[in-house]
């Protein structure tokens, strides 16, 4: 039996999968598994909280639709200890303009979430989407790159899906993983989140904060300091950046350049000049100012013209 194409036009996945729905109304559970098992999908049905978490470890599914309103344990937390046992993706239904649920569940990784009520072709066509990613070699022909992209000291595999930053395996979500494979492949380029959405997620509709928490999340796991990211910058008015060159490298290097300039000055008998480099990029979420490194008294910095 065939199954949908994504958003996209990209066939779905070439085997079944096992599914696991939580959900303790049974007439949204009963559509749900009908949709999918015609779909061509093995799937499960827990009511609660503990009865998903149980299924789940009997029985590992390779996706789970997961209600966030659940007796015994809610969804939120079942999410976070499916998580912590292993990357199992995860599609969250939550209730219309519950958006603080929303964020949590992406804050805790979830891979997707569906707003309630929904189309069940709509949720088949998520599930297809949020499985052609998690399944090893799949995205190879999704990022369109054979070899692994590098820069700013992170490697990103799309092939056997692993990333590094200098040498350390990142630990990223799929969409996370996406979204970095994204941003490597197009260096220098600002992206809106609605183009982000269209070409990550592969959607032509949906929730834009979808896009900036993925993009909060990916900043914690690469960035030096998330509130000041070098990495990924915000265009302001426009979207996102990736700053290929903002690597440790250049970071040496400027700091190496900055130390001499200090040393020669103190030859000199003068005050250090002003080190703090680079204009303040600030996330809407977590405004920081950057703290100048040295500790004698220096001037006032000059503004960065024009950058924000």
């Amino acid at each position: 039996m065939s199954t949908p194409a994504s958003p996209a036009g990209r066939p779905g996945p070439a085997e079944p999968a096992r599914i696991l729905v939580v959900d303790d109304d049974p007439t949204v559970a009963e559509v749900v598994t009908g949709y999918l098992r015609r779909a061509g999908h093995t799937v499960g049905h827990a009511a609660d909280g503990p009865g998903a978490l149980a299924q789940a470890a009997a029985d590992p599914p390779e996706l789970v639709v997961l209600d966030l309103m659940l007796p015994g344990i809610d969804g939120l937390e079942v999410c976070r200890r499916l998580r912590a046992e292993r990357p199992v993706p995860v599609i969250m239904l939550t209730a219309r303009g519950a958006e603080e649920d929303r964020i949590a569940g992406l804050e805790l990784g979830a891979d997707d979430y569906v707003t309630k009520p929904f189309s069940p072709r709509e949720l088949v066509l998520r599930v297809e989407s949020v499985l052609r990613r998690s399944r090893p070699g799949a995205e190879a022909t999704v990022v369109r790159a054979p070899a692994p992209l590098r820069a700013a000291g992170i490697t990103v595999d799309p092939v056997t899906r692993k990333a590094t930053r200098h040498g350390a395996e990142l630990a990223l979500t799929l969409r996370e993983f996406d979204l970095l494979a994204h941003f490597l492949s197009h260096p220098g380029r600002a992206h809106t989140r609605e183009e982000l959405m269209r070409e990550v997620w592969g959607w032509d509709f949906g929730d834009l904060s979808t896009v900036t928490v993925h993009v909060r999340r990916l900043r914690a796991k690469i960035e030096e300091d998330p509130a000041v990211p070098r990495l990924i910058q915000t265009v302001w008015g426009v979207g996102y950046r990736f700053e290929a060159g903002a690597d440790a490298g250049a970071d040496a290097g400027a700091a190496a350049g900055a130390g001499a300039e200090v040393g020669a000055a103190a030859a000199a008998g003068a005050a250090p000049p002003d080190t703090a480099s680079g204009p303040p990029y600030v996330t809407p979420a977590a405004p920081h100012a950057a703290t100048p490194p040295c500790a004698a008294p220096v001037r006032p910095a000059t503004p960065p013209g024009g950058r924000s």
